[in-house]
This record gives C-alpha cells, sequence and structure tokens, in this order.
C-alpha cells in the first residue's frame, strides 16, 4: 500500500440551496499525480466508486478514517472529505493548514 503526505488548507463548501456545508483538502501537484496513477495502474479496481472516486484511507494527527477522494475538475488534483468528528478531534478550522497522510 503506497502513502502519500500532503499539507493544504481545509477550506469549505456549501450549497446554495442546502443548509450544511463540506469541508475538504485539495490533492494537488505530484501527489496528485499518484493518486491519478494508482487509480488507472488497477490499484483501485475493486475500490472504485461512483463520480470517478475511490476508497482510501487517510490520518491526521492521531485520527484516521477510511473515505474517499474525488476527482476535482478545476484543479487536476483529487478532493478529500474532512468529516466534523476528524475536524474537532484535530481542532481543525477552516482556512488552517492540514497535513494529512493517504494510504492508496
Amino acid at each position: 500500500m503506497e502513502s502519500i503526505t500532503v499539507t493544504a488548507p481545509l477550506w469549505r463548501w456549501q450549497s446554495a440551496t442546502a443548509p450544511g456545508a463540506w469541508y475538504f483538502v485539495t490533492i494537488e501537484g505530484e501527489p496528485a499525480d499518484r493518486v491519478r496513477l494508482a487509480a488507472i495502474s488497477g490499484q483501485w479496481l475493486d475500490r472504485r466508486r461512483g463520480f470517478g472516486s475511490a476508497r482510501v484511507e487517510a490520518r491526521i494527527g492521531g485520527s484516521s478514517w477510511t473515505t474517499s477522494v474525488f476527482p476535482h475538475r478545476e484543479s487536476g488534483g483529487w478532493l478529500l472529505p474532512v468529516k466534523a468528528a476528524i475536524r474537532k478531534a484535530e481542532g481543525l478550522s477552516e482556512g488552517g493548514a492540514v497535513t494529512v497522510t493517504v494510504n492508496l
């Protein structure tokens, strides 16, 4: 299993019509290329999901969880959603730098 570690800002997306918000870290550049290579190499064939997403294990600080990464057309990278329980446990806030390790 390959791991990548990135540090990027935590950002919020909110729909104009829905009350809730989603928080993400964007994986870009060379780390995104490594995610893409894992996706097309067949490494993820049994874990591919809708929207071109793939299941991964993620870790921030002492917290780890299973989630999916999603292709992000605007940046050419991947979006990693960070759920509320992880943000709370690790004291994360919008705009703050987050170091995350993703196991592919």
